[in-house]
């Protein structure tokens, strides 16, 4: 069972994919949908919001794209979520369930493991996460990725 949406998963991979590839020039969307096999119009919304969160920096420009906004030892897992959350809370949902045992009992038990899973999320580093897909050659050769064009 996932628990995360998978705009959620997105982002984490994009901030992560930017961290590995934004040396020395930001990361173009193009490229990077191209890693994830997603169409770019897909990403940009993604990309969009973690730049409004100061966790990425759009650069424009013929050679522009995204990098980091923040040391990746200073951007969790938990702030991109977060960030995707937040963005998503103008999106319309259905309507919730009204009753006295969800205001009680079931709201307040979701909201606490909410808070321990976003906590946990807190407790990952991009930093973290780059070291684990360099030691598990997810890209192969970095540099050789980045050389990738669409």
């Amino acid at each position: 069972m996932m628990l995360l949406s998978r705009r959620s998963v997105l982002a984490i991979a994009a901030v992560v994919d930017v961290a590995i590839h934004a040396r020395p020039m930001p990361v173009a969307a193009k490229l990077l949908a191209g890693r994830h096999q997603l169409p770019p119009r897909h990403l940009e919304t993604v990309l969009q919001t973690l730049v409004r969160a100061g966790i990425l920096k759009g650069v424009r420009g013929p050679r522009g794209g995204y990098e980091l906004a923040r040391e990746r030892r200073r951007i969790s897992a938990g702030d991109i979520v977060r960030a995707v959350m937040a963005a998503s809370e103008d999106e319309p949902l259905p309507p919730a369930p009204a009753s006295r045992l969800v205001e009680t009992v079931i709201d307040p038990a979701v909201k606490a493991a909410a808070e321990a899973f976003l906590g946990k999320l807190d407790e990952v580093t991009v930093e973290d996460l780059c070291r684990a897909a360099d030691t598990r050659t997810v890209f192969g050769d970095v540099q050789a990725a980045a050389d990738f064009t669409i």
